[in-house]
This record gives structure tokens, C-alpha cells and sequence, in this order.
């Protein structure tokens, strides 16, 4: 990121009330504004990073290289962290409350303790002060649509600001080198996303004459890839802005009578299909909804067919610890969804009577992807004020794919492909 960049980052960004509500207001609550500040400074003690204070003053136990977290106003910080704890942190951050010049490297050390860094004490009364998610985010049929919107209808030309020309919105799989290490740089990206779409494609049997069943279209990148083999494509997505430009780029690539996009809800779908792929879309289902997802995804399988399904995923004693619980993130990127687990996965896919028959593993990959998307999205800063986002938004942005960075660089988050396949069919 270049100093202007920097330089702009750390000016007080002007909130729109009415945009921005919990940023534009500081909570007063000063006695756990006071906890929060004794947390933090624990935190910090036990961590390799450091806090400075508009004075100079700093701790941590960092050393010169550690990321620092630059408080440019410690009053306000500590109140909205002690009025919503995690939540708080990150208004906080989109308020310019603070910055680092090492987000992703600040967040990496937070992640990599995020189960020991309360004191247990404090974890076992962690019901009486999180946050439930609220009700009207529940990813029911009727709520589906508005929370896909909320996400994923922002503005194509945004996404196509920090992706690479396939507009594939999830984790590439770059080739690796003697080590295993994956070796990323922005001009392998869209090949690593056609990688990673081919190897699905071929988990799951796609070729000539296939039927096949995609949930969650993108902007149609899987979908051409796969008409392009010969196969028959159905895509349904919740995205009005996503199924446009998706039916765009399938008719420019001479395939509009291979692949249908429809904007359409995974449970209204009908059919038989030898191949279902889903890309990353089980996120937004909701645990409420995983098994009428896995339902739906059994009773749409022809016999013999296979599932690609691929999915971020969390250690399941962290998923059920906070499944219930209205984070940052739910909040203000993904509203009603949830990460599932390896074993949630196993398990409603099992009471569906599919079996899991095949997985693989590839989170560094994403911690790569995710540091290629900030890398542009950083380099993109004037475009995006073009598009008419402000700079909470750009700061919001920012954190986003930092925190999401983070989370896969310390192994907290990871990212499989899956090949399922109706139980007993081999």
C-alpha cells in the first residue's frame, strides 16, 4: 500500500448518520469502556503486538517488527468495545477511532489466541453480553433474497475492482511449490480460479451430455467452464446484479444454449441432475436451513450422480460456541449466515442420506486469494469513491478482507472441496 493510501486511511472518515448510525454515535458506557481497556491491555501483553496512544505510550509484548495498533482516540475505542465487545472493535476501526499499518498482521495475532484471550471467568459469562443474531436476518425463504442483496447486489463494478477477470468470488487454488506453499501473484490469479473450478468440475464427473445443477451462480465463471465441456447448465442465484452479468458473459462466450442462469432459491429448484456443484453458498444457508440445503441437494441428484460442493470451514467446538452470536461480520458483509464445520457438514449430510466420499483441504490458498483481492482493492481506493462508497465503507471493506485474511493465515478458518455422493452408491 503506498503512504497516500496510508495517509488517507488514517484521517477521521466522515459518517452519515443515517448510513452509519453506530458509527457516527460513541456509545457512553465509561465503566466498561475501562474493563475493555484492562482486556485489551492483557491481551496485548500476551501477544506479539504492540499499542500506541496519541501520547506515545505503548505495550504490548511485540517487538520493533510487530504490528502496532495506533489508538487515535482511546476513549471512544474503549467505549464502543465495552457497549459491543467484538462488534465494537471493528465500528471502531470504521469510526478511524485507530489503524495499523500491518492490519492483516495485527488480526493474524488476535486470531491465532482468539480461544484464550478472555479470561475464563469472563468466557463463562459470555451469554449474558454477546449478542444474539437478530431474527430478521434468519435465512428463510421469505428473508433469503434481502440478505443476498445486502452482499452481493453492492455494484458489479466494485467486485470487478479486487477480482481478476473470471469474477470468481471465492478461494483460488494456485500450484505449489517444493514445499507445498502455494505460490500466488496477481497475474496467476485467474488462472488459479480456473484451476480450482476444473477440479470440482472434475470431483464431480462434469462432461458432455452432463445435467448439471449449480447453487450459487457468481458472476458465472463455473458455469461457462462447465457448458464449455458440453454439459447442460442450470444456475440459480438470489443476485439480481450476479444472474445480469452472469447471463451476459455466458451469451459472450456462445453458450447461451448450454447454461441458464435463474434467479431462483435453492429449495424451489426441481429437476434431476447427474452433477450439483456449490461453491462457497452453504455459508449463506444458515445452520437453521442445513438440512433442507442437504434435503434439497439429495432430492436433486440423479442416481449416480456426485455433489462438488466447496465450503469455508471452522473447528466445530468455535462453530458451536457462536452460532448464535451477532458478530461484525454478520452485521455489516454476510447477514443470516454461519461457517459450518467439517462435522456439521459429515453430519446433515449424512441425515440426508449423502455421504461424504472425498475431501480436500486448501485454506493457505485462500489466505493468498484473500491478500491478492486486498492488494487491488487497496490500489483501487479513487474508483471506489467513483462508485459512490465512502470512506467507512472503504475502511469497512478493508477490514473485511483483512479479518477474513487473517482468519485463514491462522489456521482458525480453512476451505475444503467435498465430493458427495448418495449413501451406498460407492
Amino acid at each position: 500500500m503506498t503512504q497516500a493510501l496510508k495517509t488517507a486511511r488514517y484521517a477521521t472518515p466522515a459518517a452519515d448518520p443515517s448510513r452509519w448510525p453506530d458509527i457516527a454515535a460513541v456509545p457512553h458506557c465509561p465503566v466498561r469502556g475501562e474493563v475493555a481497556r484492562a482486556l485489551l491491555r492483557r491481551m496485548a501483553d500476551r501477544l506479539p503486538v504492540r499499542v500506541a496512544s496519541p501520547g506515545g505510550v505503548e505495550h504490548g509484548a511485540g517487538d520493533n517488527g510487530s504490528p502496532v495498533l495506533k489508538l487515535h482516540r482511546p476513549a471512544d475505542f474503549y467505549q464502543r468495545i465495552g457497549a459491543a465487545g467484538l462488534i465494537g472493535f471493528g465500528e471502531s476501526y470504521m469510526a478511524g477511532d485507530w489503524d495499523c499499518d500491518d492490519l492483516t498482521g495485527l488480526l493474524t495475532a488476535f486470531a491465532g489466541r482468539v480461544g484464550t484471550l478472555v479470561p475464563r471467568p469472563m468466557q463463562a459469562l459470555r451469554r449474558f453480553y454477546v449478542r444474539r443474531a437478530p431474527a430478521a436476518d434468519d435465512a428463510s425463504e421469505r428473508n433469503a433474497q434481502r440478505n443476498i442483496h445486502r452482499h452481493y447486489d453492492l455494484s458489479n463494478e466494485l467486485f470487478a475492482l479486487f477480482l481478476d477477470e473470471t469474477m470468481t468470488y471465492s478461494a483460488a487454488l494456485f500450484r505449489e511449490d517444493a514445499d507445498g506453499a502455494p505460490v500466488a501473484a496477481g497475474a496467476l490469479l485467474a488462472a488459479a480460479q480456473r484451476r480450482k473450478i476444473d477440479r470440482l468440475l472434475d470431483l464431480a464427473d462434469v462432461g458432455r451430455s452432463s445435467r448439471v445443477l449449480e447453487i450459487g451462480t457468481g458472476w458465472g465463471e463455473l458455469a461457462v467452464r462447465a457448458a464449455a465441456r458440453g454439459a447442460q447448465v442450470l444456475t440459480v442465484t438470489l443476485s439480481e446484479q450476479q444472474r445480469a452479468l452472469a447471463a451476459e458473459r455466458i451469451a459472450r462466450a456462445g453458450l447461451a444454449g448450454q447454461a441458464v442462469v435463474e434467479l431462483r432459491d435453492y429449495r424451489q429448484v426441481t429437476g434431476e441432475f447427474d452433477a450439483i456443484l456449490s461453491v462457497e453458498m452453504i455459508e449463506a444457508v444458515g445452520a437453521r436451513y442445513w438440512p433442507d440445503y442437504f434435503a434439497a441437494l439429495q432430492r436433486l441428484l440423479a442416481p449416480g450422480g456426485r455433489i462438488g460442493l466447496q465450503s469455508i470451514t471452522m473447528p466445530h467446538r468455535r462453530m458451536t460456541a457462536t452460532r448464535y452470536t451477532h458478530t461484525w461480520v454478520l452485521k455489516y458483509i454476510f447477514p443470516g449466515g454461519l461457517i459450518p464445520s467439517v462435522t456439521a457438514i459429515e453430519r446433515n449430510a449424512a441425515r440426508a442420506g449423502l455421504l461424504v466420499a472425498g475431501r480436500h483441504d486448501f485454506g493457505a490458498h485462500y489466505a493468498e486469494t484473500l491478500g491478492l483481492w486486498r492488494e487491488r482493492f487497496c490500489a483501487a481506493q479513487a474508483e471506489v469513491g467513483r462508485l459512490g462508497f465512502d470512506e467507512v465503507f472503504g475502511r469497512m471493506w478493508l477490514l473485511y478482507l483483512c479479518y477474513a485474511e487473517a482468519g485463514f493465515r491462522s489456521r482458525y478458518l480453512d476451505v475444503a472441496q467435498f465430493l458427495l455422493v448418495k449413501g451406498g452408491s460407492g
